[in-house]
């Protein structure tokens, strides 16, 4: 047996239990691993409110974890017993102490990053890696709007655009995390509590716009977001914190300058295991380097996840947060 946080049925916080469940043995392709930190993320959040089914209830959440393997099944070639791993959008289920996963979703982890640092950075890194390298290729002496700049993915994605010679401009909700965005490569916060995000990125950019907009907000700040792109500019809607996005005229698209809109996921850009592990080493490369810090900033026991998963609704976190099992 081991433990695991389980739902029965979708809702808040509440739902979400502390269980015993057995341990099942790794059948052909998959590992079983002892996971020794878990990585928190919105799209758990997505998972317990059923906005993303579940294939079936009960069901443990999470996307993300790292810990050591303890069995391999039959025909594993990837990694082997006693590796050290960590993994990120595999199947839903990373709140237990001990998994089973397909070990082509395991990537082996170097010595000098720690199990914490793995599973704070694998879906949020190689969510920036996507965003910042595949979705809009940024260059050197772009300037980018990124929606949420001191949330998880922000502030890897703030250290990394700066590492690569790009202004980043970003949405916070306070004085405090208009500091940490700052901090971490953010040139200019503005607090949407009292800015308008709009005015100021036009004012920013001497009314030229950008020409990529990185949005995991949703609901809130979508439509705006179009009004501070540059014609033929990107809007990447990549998350739907605030809610989801209301069905719109595409026609918007061209009559604010011959728009673009993509709705990427991390799943489809480390679909495949040569994907996953280009997506991983650049990710572990600007890490050991120093251009990219992770910082977790909030750990929880795992008995204790639906306090966490109070805490990231009302955005009382900043940066990474790791559960402990």
């Amino acid at each position: 047996m081991t433990k695991a946080i389980r739902i029965h049925q979708y809702g808040g916080p509440e739902q979400m239990r502390w269980e015993d469940v057995e341990t099942p043995r790794p059948g052909p392709g998959e590992a079983l691993i002892r996971q020794t930190a878990i990585g928190l993320n919105y799209i758990d959040v997505y998972h317990r409110t059923g906005l993303y089914p579940l294939p079936s209830l009960p069901s443990s959440l999470g996307m993300e974890g790292a810990g050591v393997v303890l069995e391999v099944g039959p025909g594993v070639t990837e990694v082997q017993v006693g590796e050290r791993v960590a993994y990120a959008m595999g199947p839903v289920g990373s709140y237990r102490q001990e998994r089973v996963i397909p070990a082509a979703r395991l990537v082996p982890l170097p010595h000098d990053i720690s199990d914490q640092t793995a599973a704070a950075m694998m879906l949020q890194g190689m969510t920036a890696q996507y965003l910042l390298r595949s979705t809009y290729r940024v260059q050197a002496g772009d300037t980018i709007l990124f929606h949420a700049a001191a949330g998880g993915v922000g502030l890897i994605a703030c250290q990394w655009a700066k590492h690569l010679g790009v202004t980043v401009i970003g949405t916070v909700g306070s004085d405090a995390k208009a500091e940490l965005a700052r901090a971490h490569g953010c040139a200019h916060p503005i607090i949407y509590t009292r800015e308008d995000f709009v005015a100021r990125t036009r004012e920013l950019t001497n009314g030229v716009g950008v020409p990529v907009v990185y949005d995991s907000v949703g609901k809130d700040t979508f439509l705006r977001s179009f009004d501070v792109l540059k014609p033929r500019g990107l809007l990447v809607a990549f998350g739907q914190s605030s809610g989801a996005v209301a069905p719109f005229d595409a026609g918007l698209l061209a009559a604010k300058g011959s728009l673009y809109l993509t709705r990427p996921t991390l799943a489809h850009y480390t679909a495949s295991r040569a994907d996953l592990i280009a997506s991983a080493a650049e990710l572990f490369e600007v890490v050991r380097s120093g251009a990219v810090k992770i910082e977790v900033n909030q750990t929880y026991p795992l008995a204790d996840a639906a306090r966490a998963h109070t805490d990231l609704e009302a955005r009382k976190t900043t940066g990474s947060t790791v559960l402990i099992p």
